[in-house]
């Protein structure tokens, strides 16, 4: 289960759920100065196990011949959150709807296989934190939805920060422009991450794809329904199981 992120010296403690046996053997060794304290081909069986764990890394795309009815993308998602762990998605998933739906469902990270290692350490470190990790294909979509009055509830220093950060520039260019501390433009962008990871979780499907242009039931296939106010989430729970198209 989550614990507070760790203290005095305490290696961070990551569990890996991956269908693929490259990925589960690999990571420890790639990451040395994390402890990894379990190793899962999918959610059902970290389930039972119950390890401890800071984060949880999760592949999207957890069924496959040998396990058909393995829970996936947002199914999977709800499950291991719901049982009180962080969880970092990583994928090779490129579709910034399909990522955006991820955190919809409760991800507090999102990192692309394709990353460099030491960008996939220092994401779980800060999911692990508390912070919510997005990456720059749902940062774009996110300005968009800002941009067409969507999303309302960021400040005028929160969309120049989502502005730059959207641009692809580091918090060294947006303090010289901006006149603000690096550690003030961080302090903003933790606020807008958990800004739109919440909004994303309230957002029904319908109403994200008026705002986007998209045709009545595009986002079904992707998007979580939100759960109903005061609604406990369990693992148990039968949500629609997601439908995600080629295995990747």
């Amino acid at each position: 289960m989550t614990t507070p992120a760790p203290a005095g010296g305490r290696a961070l403690r990551v569990v890996v759920v991956d269908d693929a046996t490259v990925i589960r053997e690999s990571l420890p060794a790639l990451l040395p100065d994390l402890d990894f304290t379990g190793s899962f081909a999918n959610v059902e069986a970290m389930l039972r196990a119950r390890p401890e764990a800071d984060v949880v890394v999760l592949d999207l795309h957890l069924s496959n011949a040998g396990q058909p009815n393995a829970r996936q993308g947002v199914a999977a998602i709800r499950a291991v959150t719901a049982a009180g762990y962080r969880v970092c998605v990583f994928s090779q998933e490129e579709r910034r709807f399909v990522l955006a739906a991820c955190l919809a469902a409760g991800a507090h990270g999102l990192v692309s296989k394709a990353a460099p290692t030491t960008r996939l350490e220092q994401s779980l470190r800060e999911v692990a934190a508390g912070e919510v990790v997005i990456p720059p294909a749902v940062i774009g979509l996110v300005e968009v939805l800002v941009r067409r009055n969507s999303l309302t509830i960021l400040s005028d220093r929160q969309r120049h920060v989502l502005s730059g950060r959207a641009r692809g520039l580091t918090y060294a260019e947006m303090s010289g422009r901006l006149h603000l501390s690096e550690s003030t433009l961080r302090g903003y962008w933790a606020e807008v991450t958990r800004n739109v990871s919440e909004h994303f979780q309230r957002t029904a499907p319908g109403d994200l794809e008026h705002a986007l242009g998209l045709g009545p039931g595009d986002l079904l296939d992707y998007w979580p329904e939100p759960l109903p106010p005061g609604t406990p989430t369990s693992p148990q729970r039968t949500d629609r199981w997601w439908r995600l198209g080629r295995t990747r």
